[in-house]
């Protein structure tokens, strides 16, 4: 059940007026979704272009047939795993074309795909197989350890029975990596290298690892594609204030409605170029690498990691036309001693989040490129962007209004009425793109909701203000989270893998500035007697970076002879946060 609140302002109200106040005229209110699968998508986008290049990969090209015919064959070796309708499918890896084609083989295998951040260690990744009941592990080869080992560390019963390995540098042009793309030695080492395979049968109990060549080699008629718009297709996870991650139920249609619009808001269409360099794990990276240009028909050029370098080079060579990105990225593009020598030019629709763009960057942008940053706002829970500034009219540090089919509310998070314009309260959103609640979680679900006028209002949990245009602010958190370059954060994971480490007694995480990522880890540990002037703070930092992914390892850490509880004996993380604040 969700919480019934009462009737909203009449729909003369000032804030219903504000809302609409701004719409761009160019654009509908709302959008005609397609009825349909995702996989869908991709068929008629590799029968109306064949031969166009889907994607660009360090010189290399994938034309939309090439793309198309991968994703029917690996379709085929999932069914052919035993992977059935339902089922979830794990995908590990760095952006690549084989990114692109897992995600629509496990669409039409009638599956649902499990993205994972490949900068997860073993002991975080054994929770993508257990929680959403994995059945099949898509990964790049540099990872199959991994994988490996955290399935080797779980019951017989709970472990994955296939691995499907690929390699960057199958994707790679046979030349090798074209010189004048500026790559830096270890990227190409990185691309180009080819590890072996673990030992299936010494290590894991996987009844066997395949290689992706071999996969697609083998052809294997996949069945029929059942899926339609309400079926679950992507299961992203997501922490919280408290707990392990928990998985995001996306279908079809929560995914298309975004994967539809942006093309429509950001002026894209067949003939546009996108650079796809956001992590294609993460919700942005994966509604404008994988979602929307394949709807669109687009040509993706597509980056394994950022590399400010490289990024100029293809924006410059490629002639990109649209790039969505995290802030930082602008700023450190900048920082190129070779910036000026970068043609920008092609760059038509430039948008972000993840954090707030430095007006001063903006205004460089503009002056220099004519180009305006047309920042956005979204969630996992929200299959990216709920809303977006209109690039015609954009404001600075400001969430932009909300898109297409979104009914957006400022309420007092305690009464849950809404609030006058200007006033600070929780934003809550309702919209064809919400999701349809937390995997296996009906107790998270329930309390993400409240039903207001008949229509169920996602909880967003940050604090923001409208203002008199309509446009939407973001000003704090109600949720324990931090914010490090678009990276999301959530204290208590990291404070629970902490508490592994056999010199810890007691830890707390917090949010500490940083001028580049805006927001870092910083943690207060309170040591274990015996450890006592033999551990130092390095050496926790060190072990961390170790054991959990590098954006969540603690980057700053402090020894406390005692963290301050409450009568009830919690941890006062919030007068922590509050010191280092101050």
């Amino acid at each position: 059940m969700v919480v019934a609140v009462e009737a909203l302002p009449t729909p003369d109200s000032p804030q219903r007026q504000a809302r609409r106040s701004h719409w761009p005229r160019r654009l509908p209110r709302e959008l005609a979704i397609p009825q349909t699968s995702l996989w869908f998508n991709l068929d008629v986008s590799a029968k109306r272009h064949p031969d166009k290049a889907a994607t660009i990969f360090c010189g290399a090209s994938l034309s939309y047939a090439e793309l198309h015919a991968q994703a029917e064959a690996l379709a085929g070796w999932l069914q052919g795993q035993g992977v059935e309708q339902g089922d979830r499918v794990a995908l590990f890896m760095q952006n690549c074309p084989q990114y692109i084609a897992s995600f629509y083989a496990v669409n039409r295998a009638n599956a649902v795909l499990v993205p994972v951040n490949p900068m997860n260690r073993m002991e975080e990744f054994g929770h993508y197989i257990t929680d959403p009941q994995t059945k099949v592990v898509i990964c790049s080869a540099e990872l199959a350890g991994i994988v490996a080992a955290a399935n080797a560390a779980l019951p017989q019963a709970q472990r994955v029975k296939a691995v499907l390995v690929a390699s960057y540098a199958d994707a790679l042009p046979p030349p090798g990596i074209p010189a004048e793309l500026g790559l830096s030695d270890a990227l190409r080492q990185f691309l180009c290298a080819e590890p072996a395979l673990p030992d299936s049968a010494g290590l894991t109990s996987i009844t066997h690892f395949t290689c992706w060549k071999d996969a697609l080699d083998q052809r294997l008629p996949a069945g029929p594609h059942r899926v339609g718009p309400d079926d679950l297709a992507l299961l992203p996870y997501t922490s919280g204030t408290t707990g392990l991650p928990k998985g995001c139920m996306h279908t079809n249609a929560t995914l298309m409605a975004n994967a539809c619009g942006g093309g429509q808001w950001g002026y894209a269409s067949a003939e546009s170029v996108g650079l796809a360099v956001v992590p294609m794990f993460h919700i942005t990276g994966m509604l404008y690498g994988v979602l929307g240009p394949i709807y669109q028909g687009m040509t993706v050029v597509v980056m394994p990691r950022w590399d400010r370098e490289l990024a100029g080079n293809l924006i410059s060579r490629c002639k990109v036309t649209h790039w969505t990105c995290v802030p930082t990225m602008i700023i450190d593009l900048f920082g190129s001693p070779n910036y000026k020598k970068f043609d920008l030019s092609s760059l038509t629709y430039l948008s972000g989040g993840g954090a707030a763009m430095p007006q001063a960057v903006a205004e460089r942008l503009q002056q220099e490129f004519g180009l305006t940053f047309a920042e956005g706002y979204g969630l996992t829970e929200t299959a990216a962007p709920s809303h977006a500034n209109p690039p015609e009219r954009a404001k600075l540090q400001c969430l932009g209004i909300p898109i297409f089919g979104v009914d957006s509310r400022i309420i007092d998070p305690v009464t849950l009425e809404e609030l006058p314009i200007g006033e600070v309260g929780e934003i809550i959103t309702h919209g064809p793109m919400v999701f349809k609640g937390y995997w296996r979680q009906p107790a998270a679900t329930e309390a993400a909701f409240i039903q207001r006028e008949g229509k169920a209002f996602f909880r967003t949990g940050d604090l923001g203000r409208m203002d008199d245009e309509g446009y939407f602010f973001i000003t704090d958190r109600l949720k324990r989270m931090i914010n490090a370059s678009g990276y999301k954060v959530w204290p208590s994971e990291v404070e629970m893998l902490l508490y592994r480490h056999p010199a810890v007694q007691e830890a707390c995480i917090i949010a500490a500035k940083d001028a580049y990522r805006g927001e870092t880890v910083k943690a207060i540990v309170v040591l274990r007697t015996e450890a006592k002037g033999k551990t130092t703070e390095q050496d926790i930092i060190d072990w961390a970076r170790e054991h959990m992914a590098a954006y969540k390892a603690p980057k700053l850490l402090e020894f406390a002879d005692s963290l301050p509880k409450s009568g009830s004996g919690k941890v006062m993380w919030r007068l922590l946060q509050e010191k280092e604040g101050a």
